[in-house]
């Protein structure tokens, strides 16, 4: 959550002109962003294909490889899967004793685990085994229901959550909120595990939080804070832009790398003022993001940086710059309230 860098100095009459550029910029952006229509993730041959870093460099061969195994998974949507079951944890473990990167529960393994890498061996504990277990059983679930009208991955998704049986019966993803719940959010996380093809939808939620963050500008920078009345209204990075998104009704996770996955994510040339902005030390692993900023155009954002410097204005184009997530409130909802720490 914490930065160093060189700020953008503004003083005196040169902060209102500052603030005075980021609303020609806004207005002036968003008019032209206002007819780009936006683009399904993929790749020009249709191929799904991840965006940058936000599969851990050590799995994103296996997810790019086994999420291309039938039709009804694509990459970005077993990303997705893995995610929401344990944050990239190999360790992982549930209350209900669903175990490694993929969640599986022991009887479950047993009857659907895979030996994918081909050692001799189907270790619940390895993802070279548990993901194509993962896409494996997946797979295996959509030819239960296949024959089911509607959207396959949609059908799918249910199929894990509820049982091929329950899909057929109801002719669909059944009327279980649960159910229902989980389709949503898999296909919602699906878009930001996602490259986008084409242009990303502007937001229409972004030039409010731009104006909350520039309310806060030369703010005195506190390690975790999240703007409350006994920490003074200060923030860290991730608390400022938090706070900035809750109030246009945008609720993000805490901290930068679990902010990351709160939408689809443009290219540095598709910018828009109101993005997230990260920043990272490991530039192929989005859970190793550090620090995070809210674009303002121009090539600069609002953040707060570190200990002894105030939120304020800096460039984005550094060594350390990671990648932008455009937060939409549907991406946002979708994320894990409780993930495994890595």
């Amino acid at each position: 959550m914490r930065r160093a860098g060189k700020a953008w100095l503004v003083a005196g009459g040169a902060f209102g002109v500052c603030l005075s550029f980021v609303a020609l910029l806004v207005v002036g952006t968003y008019s032209t962003a206002a007819g780009l229509a936006g683009g399904a993730g993929g790749s020009a041959n249709g191929t799904v294909a991840l965006a940058k870093g936000a599969v851990p460099a050590l799995y994103q061969g296996l997810v790019q490889r086994w999420g291309n195994l039938c039709p009804a998974i694509n990459p970005a949507l077993l990303a997705a899967q893995l995610y929401q079951e344990s944050g990239w944890n190999p360790r992982a473990v549930s209350p209900a004793d669903a175990r490694g990167i993929a969640q599986f529960i022991p009887g479950t393994w047993a009857g659907h685990g895979v030996d994918g890498d081909g050692d001799g061996d189907r270790d619940i504990w390895d993802p070279k085994d548990a993901i194509p277990s993962a896409a494996s059983y997946d797979c295996e679930l959509a030819g239960y229901v296949k024959n089911v009208p509607g959207d396959p991955a949609s059908n799918m998704l249910a199929a894990y959550n509820a049982g091929a049986y329950r899909v057929i019966k109801h002719g669909g993803v059944p009327p279980i909120s649960e159910t229902r719940n989980y389709v949503r959010i898999i296909k919602s996380l699906e878009k930001s595990f996602a490259r986008p093809v084409g242009r990303v939808d502007p937001s229409r939620q972004a030039a409010s939080a731009i104006h909350y963050a520039q309310g806060k500008l030369g703010t005195p920078y506190l390690w975790g804070g999240t703007g409350t009345a006994a920490q003074n209204g200060r923030f860290d990075c991730s608390g400022l832009t938090q706070a900035a998104y809750e109030s246009v009704g945008i609720r993000l996770p805490r901290v930068a790398n679990d902010q990351y996955n709160a939408g689809p994510h443009p290219s540095r040339e598709e910018l828009l003022p109101g993005d997230l902005v990260f920043f990272s030390d490991d530039l192929t692993n989005s859970r190793a993001i550090r620090h995070v900023g809210i674009y303002v155009g121009g090539g600069y954002m609002i953040d707060a940086p570190r200990t002894g410097a105030v939120i304020r204005f800096d460039r984005i184009d550094t060594p350390d710059y990671f990648g932008a997530t455009r937060v939409t409130a549907e991406g946002a909802a979708a994320l894990p309230t409780h993930l495994p720490q890595t």
